[in-house]
């Protein structure tokens, strides 16, 4: 995989010259839809290679629960009254990609919660990358929480309403992470950058190994609406389904030298900002779905942490 990301970097930036010169013929609100399905559809199939859930990960948490369909290339998570379930790496990283193709619980799914998360596995000094997919009560949107956790403090929540149901039908959910930055993706569509500001005395994960965690549990005393809405058990069991696993990264225990190396293709240039496609399907994110910004809560945060006028 190395060896393709600088061609697909090559390729993208003659794609962007390219439909900025056709999509001018368009509205500006055409062409950014435009020019963002077709640098989705060009640039997805080039970027992976799915594994079988068995190649990299184990069961955790409720192994009956869990089942592998479609010969081990996509699972089936259950939650029903009696338990939720879980699975994990086999492995830690440090640095590199991780994405799955999720379609979550249809219908009346509130007070549920799928997360698809990245863990040091350590108590007070945890490193942690969440993606969290809080259940609604039907014809709502589903909410995904982002947070990112760094050296035992975390407190920085966002929320974004998706602009499509996810219950429907597949999407890609993914997490890029490097020495400079970490960006939370929906189908190629970035969400949420988290820079490193340690030079403003922010902490950023970049000295512990992550797991890769996927959990489907109740938690209806805070999912839906702060806790109002409960789960509604006759409509259990709520089922979720993965596939297209797909982690790039340095593994731990590994080559000594893997996560410093610089030719790393997450390390690259290229990974070191958004993209003028990507930056601006960023902030039309910000502006039309997102829901809830740690940084804009005065009631919890009189004065904005450092990191929130850091831009992207």
């Amino acid at each position: 995989m190395a060896s393709i990301k600088p061609i697909i970097t090559r390729f993208s930036l003659i794609f962007n010259y390219k439909a900025t010169m056709v999509l001018s013929l368009f509205s500006a609100r055409n062409a950014f839809f435009i020019s963002l399905c077709l640098f989705a559809a060009l640039y997805r199939p080039v970027l992976s290679k799915p594994a079988k859930f068995a190649d990299d990960f184990r069961i955790t948490w409720s192994d009956t629960h869990i089942t592998q369909i479609d010969g081990g290339r996509a699972i089936q998570l259950k939650l029903d009254p009696s338990s939720g379930c879980g699975f994990a790496s086999k492995k830690q990283y440090l640095f590199g990609r991780v994405s799955m193709k999720i379609k979550l619980i249809p219908g009346d799914s509130a007070g549920t919660v799928a997360a698809f998360y990245m863990n040091s596995d350590t108590d007070s000094v945890r490193d942690e990358l969440d993606f969290e997919f809080l259940g609604n009560r039907s014809g709502q949107p589903y909410t995904v929480q982002t947070n990112v956790f760094a050296h035992g403090k975390g407190d920085r929540e966002q929320r974004v309403n998706l602009w499509f149901d996810p219950s429907r039908d597949f999407h890609e959910y993914a997490i890029s992470w490097n020495h400079l930055r970490i960006v939370f993706y929906v189908d190629n569509v970035p969400i949420r950058v988290y820079k490193n500001n340690e030079a403003r005395k922010v902490p950023y994960p970049r000295f512990q190994p992550m797991g890769v965690y996927s959990t489907l549990w109740e938690a209806d005393d805070w999912a839906t609406r702060g806790g109002i809405e409960k789960i509604n058990w006759s409509e259990a069991p709520f089922y979720a389904y993965y596939k297209d696993f797909d982690i790039e990264g340095c593994s731990v225990p590994g080559p000594a030298g893997c996560p410093a190396n610089p030719k790393n293709w997450w390390e690259g240039s290229a990974y070191h900002q958004l993209t003028p496609v990507e930056a601006r399907s960023y902030r039309w994110v910000r502006v039309n779905h997102m829901i809830y910004d740690y940084c804009t809560d005065k009631s919890r945060f009189p004065v904005p942490p450092p990191e929130c006028s850091a831009g992207i």
